[in-house]
């Protein structure tokens, strides 16, 4: 059998769906952490007779490896993978390797803000219309896992630049690039021309018979495509077709009045979403009337409390500056915003504008505040700092006044003082909702 030998690098939800699929399909496999392995994943690998070790990387069994599946969390330049690229060993990612034994139609989303959103939404269209889909990627499970359990008509796949980093082969029937801004520079050599490239491998081995849907206002996108243009059917997206809460495509008029999709900026995911449903045959209607049941995902905009006739929102999962422009430019009340934690290189200068327009007072809220702090200290309004989620809720409410909206929108990583988004969104919310009592 070819690559009768796999290594798969991580032992994290994708390393584990990649040995579970190449155990499947009769692969002698070997999965290795430099890392901790859960004790969920090791009692999962136990029973499927997967061989493992954590805490190292035991060279001469990666190099016997006839293909190297590694986590979309390890970089191109660690050692390791330098030396497997010297040998001229493969080394792909879960994606290429599940797209290999994968049927049906694949729609793969990527972008630096609004994947979640839109692949999630682009899975109820599809949903709604009665279609066999599947969601996954770098969305609950791993592409691999979701095919080793069933074969489905469709699937939508949530792709990031890591795990496209390490495509060769795959191909979605209809690919979507909604934006492309500054992030994970720091993965990239601080290059940006380096994170365009990435992003752009979801369409590199596309063909005249698939569908490329851009957004046609975003310079990054457009520059490269005039030296590097898709063989696909291109589709643009762009402010032009919005309109308040409607947005047209192919001549319908789409209404998202009643929806939870509030904002400009999911507007345009909604947009997207709309193209691949009806590239994948769903009728008008239908879409509009999924549309209006779509329910987003927490820690997205989340509107979870009014209480003294204040409004909490909760967009913990805003951690990069073009999210945060697009939570604050959603907001239709006065704004108080929490923002700060582990700073990725931000330049707070897109955001002037608009939080001179809707901000009253802004609530650091992270060990290092200092980027915030030069900033927007001089725009004459309140600035403080905080160290807790409940110092942040209580600083925030002490500054609004019914009518107002407390946004958390932090433009950072959570790292610095929780475990993840999820925990700072989480944190956010059981602080606020401490209020009611």
């Amino acid at each position: 059998m070819e690559n009768k030998k796999i290594v798969i690098l991580g032992g994290g939800e994708s390393g584990v769906g990649a040995a579970l699929l190449a155990k499947e399909r009769g692969f002698d496999v070997f999965v290795s952490d430099k890392g901790k392995i859960t004790e969920k994943v090791k009692n999962e690998l136990l029973r499927n007779s997967i061989p493992y070790e954590e805490g190292w990387h035991t060279w001469e069994k990666i190099e016997s490896a006839d293909l190297v599946i590694k986590s979309p969390g390890i970089p191109d330049k660690v050692p390791v993978i330098q030396k497997l690229g010297e040998m001229g060993k493969p080394v792909v990612s879960e994606i290429e390797f599940a797209g290999r034994y994968a049927e049906g139609k694949i729609v793969g989303i990527t972008g630096s803000n609004g994947k979640t959103t839109t692949t999630l939404l682009v899975g109820h269209l599809l949903n709604a219309a009665g279609l066999d889909v599947t969601v996954a990627g770098n969305i609950g499970k791993s592409f691999a896992r979701c095919v080793t359990e069933k074969m489905t008509d469709y699937w939508v796949l949530e792709l990031s630049s890591f795990q496209l980093d390490g495509v060769v082969e795959f191909k979605p029937d209809v690919a979507l690039l909604l934006n492309i801004t500054p992030d994970h520079l720091d993965r990239y050599d601080n290059q940006m021309a380096n994170y365009i490239a990435a992003k752009f491998r979801i369409t590199m081995n596309q063909d005249s018979g698939d569908v490329f849907c851009i957004n046609k206002d975003n310079r990054n996108i457009t520059d490269f495509l005039k030296n590097n243009p898709s063989k696909a059917e291109m589709v643009g997206i762009s402010m032009e077709m919005i309109s308040g809460n409607k947005f047209e495509i192919n001549g319908t008029h789409f209404d998202l009045s009643g929806s939870s999709l509030r904002g400009v900026h999911n507007a345009l995911n909604a947009a997207f979403a709309t193209v691949a449903a009806q590239k994948c045959d769903v009728a008008d209607e239908v879409i509009q009337q999924a549309l209006k049941t779509f329910v987003p995902l927490s820690h997205r905009l989340e509107s979870f409390a009014t209480i003294n006739g204040i409004e909490y929102v909760n967009d913990s999962k805003a951690t990069n500056i073009d999210a945060v422009y697009y939570g604050l430019h959603a907001m239709e009340k006065p704004v108080v915003w929490i923002a700060g934690g582990q700073d990725k290189g931000n330049d707070y200068y897109r955001l002037f504008d608009v939080v001179e327009e809707k901000v009253k007072a802004i609530v650091c809220m992270g060990i290092d505040n200092y980027k915030l702090l030069d900033a927007f200290l001089n725009f004459g309004i309140p600035v403080v700092e905080t160290r807790s989620a409940g110092e942040a809720v209580e600083a925030a409410t002490q500054f609004a006044e019914p009518g107002d909206v407390v946004l958390l929108s932090p433009a950072c990583a959570s790292f610095d003082l929780f475990d993840n988004f999820q925990d700072r969104g989480n944190q956010f919310r059981n602080e606020v909702l401490k209020l009611k009592n």
